[in-house]
């Protein structure tokens, strides 16, 4: 499928970079390019891009007052791309968008490029709006705790409600979110996910396993002042000495 892409960075170099990597794409008939925001916002409107890789830091006009400006309905598909912004890294990973991180290398920008024409064929528009507008809510109300999480899986994008899990377990660089009887994985750090969600709901029983307070049924004592965690489907998990405190905090009424 023939791509008009457009590239929006405030540094040539970086522009330069992005531009020799596209060019070995056959798919890629056409690059645009801007130089700020307000150039990207003009470009996005007059040439239409497929597809646009999109820097977050740029004076002025930055890459998320790019997305306002435009409308996330009306945004073409958009990679992000970013130098040190953890927050922004994080609301990605959240949100499920993709991003590149600066420097850029030859392999992670082929693994984007290619996500990223698969969604193209794809994906349906609103969905990419939806992730977009929820995208601009994480980093627009960084104080706000995540209420739903957007879950890769076959193709597809499946919102997770953060009120339905009942435990999340690490699995090395993703999570596994158990929510009823079904499983999602995502991909984002087990630190990044805790920072997200409200300490009045999860509470991290050890280092692999956090667990939403409201399906717990029972604490047991084991040795070591440790807790054997009960929750209301039945299943039993084992916590952490380091994370006592909270759970001896749990047991404990406010009188």
């Amino acid at each position: 499928m023939p791509l008009k892409i457009l590239l929006v960075d405030d540094e040539p170099l970086a522009r330069e970079g992005l531009r020799m990597l596209l060019s070995r794409d056959p798919d890629i008939t056409s690059i645009v390019e801007a130089k700020n925001g307000q150039e990207a916002v003009n470009a996005i409107r007059n040439a239409r891009p497929d597809l646009v890789f999109l820097d977050v830091q740029m004076p002025e006009m930055d890459g998320f007052s790019v997305v306002k400006e435009i409308g996330a309905e009306q945004m073409p598909s958009v990679v992000f791309v970013t130098a040190h912004d953890r927050y922004a890294i994080q609301a990605f990973e959240i949100n499920a968008i993709d991003y590149l991180l600066k420097p850029v290398t030859e392999e992670r920008f082929t693994q984007t490029l290619n996500r990223a024409k698969g969604r193209l064929r794809s994906k349906p528009v609103d969905e990419a709006s939806r992730q977009i507008l929820s995208l601009l809510e994480t980093i627009t109300s960084p104080h706000r705790y995540l209420k739903r999480l957007a879950v890769r899986t076959a193709g597809k994008t499946v919102f997770v409600d953060v009120e339905d899990i009942d435990w999340i377990e690490a699995a090395e660089n993703y999570v596994q979110l158990h929510a009823g009887r079904t499983g999602h994985l995502l991909h984002v750090a087990m630190n990044t996910l805790e920072k997200s969600l409200d300490p009045e709901m999860f509470v991290r029983i050890q280092r692999s396993v956090i667990v939403n307070v409201r399906r717990i049924k029972e604490l047991q004592p084991a040795l070591h002042g440790e807790y054997v965690v009960t929750l209301h489907n039945g299943v039993r998990l084992q916590s952490g000495r380091v994370y006592n405190e909270k759970l001896k905090a749990l047991s404990a009424n406010p009188f």
